[in-house]
């Protein structure tokens, strides 16, 4: 499996595709963190916070996440790798485990740009901001703007950033089965972006209930597992991890228990 995931790795390395994705991360993280600069300084109308958004990390990584398990899921069953390396006698479950650690590695890739821009915004000492639209990178640019940090204070920022790779990755994971069972990237594009949305529209609903806002926390796309930042307490960065690996874990679970069953032609 060892051997599997370094392969993925070079391939994944060398493959433009992932360039591109990486080259739009960028792009998009820097215009995400221009705008939320301009808009408290007025140089900017706050009725764009909406054309901000669609800069921002969360809604990038809903489209590019499940593009990058297109590219390096589904695809292997194009190319035929995933069939050689069974016949080659790879077990399935180590199939599955090498792909989502190679998924995982890209998520947290394309990602990067998201978190240095953030931080090079946290050292300037001055205010960004976007409103409400805030989550996830955006947000603890945001909330955590306009300080002094002290040097004891970068190592919990980059814990928090790490944190919110690791609960990006965990959402992310429910496109491993999707690839594995639809192996058409359009499909997988398609269906994870609406299923964003539709957890978009329950979290809004879970103010309203006590109950359904528990159910909901216990995945990583409730709860305040994307709202972190450095006021954020010790047990909510451990529940963020805690659930995120849990749901990491299912998820492969549940890809190996259709998988397995499934013929592979």
């Amino acid at each position: 499996m060892l051997n599997m995931i370094r392969a993925d790795l070079f391939k994944m390395c060398k493959s433009s595709a992932i360039k591109i994705l990486f080259g739009i991360t960028t792009l998009c993280a820097v215009a995400m963190t221009v705008m939320a600069y301009l808009i408290p300084q007025g140089k900017i109308d706050a009725g764009m916070t909406g054309i901000g958004f669609m800069f921002s990390d969360i809604n990038m990584m809903s489209i590019l996440g499940s593009v990058i398990a297109g590219v390096f899921i589904c695809g292997d069953f194009d190319n035929k790798t995933i069939h050689d390396a069974i016949a080659c006698g790879s077990s399935r479950s180590s199939v599955i485990v090498g792909k989502a650690m190679t998924f995982f590695c890209a998520i947290g890739f394309i990602l990067l740009p998201y978190a240095i821009t953030t931080g090079i915004a946290l050292s300037t000492g001055s205010k960004f901001d976007m409103g409400s639209v805030a989550v996830g990178f955006l947000n603890l640019q945001s909330r955590d703007s306009g300080i002094a940090y002290q040097a004891s204070e970068i190592l919990r920022l980059v814990i928090i950033m790490l944190t919110l790779v690791i609960v990006y990755v965990s959402q992310l994971s429910i496109c491993v089965p999707l690839a594995f069972v639809l192996k058409k990237p359009v499909l997988v594009v398609a269906i994870y972006y609406g299923f964003t949305i539709l957890c978009a529209q329950l979290l809004g609903l879970s103010g309203s209930s006590s109950v359904f806002d528990n159910i909901l926390s216990c995945t990583p796309y409730g709860g305040n597992h994307m709202f972190l930042t450095l006021e954020a307490g010790t047990g909510d960065i451990i529940k963020a991890i805690s659930v995120s690996l849990v749901f990491i874990i299912v998820m492969l679970a549940l890809t190996y228990s259709v998988f397995r069953k499934s013929e592979i032609k």
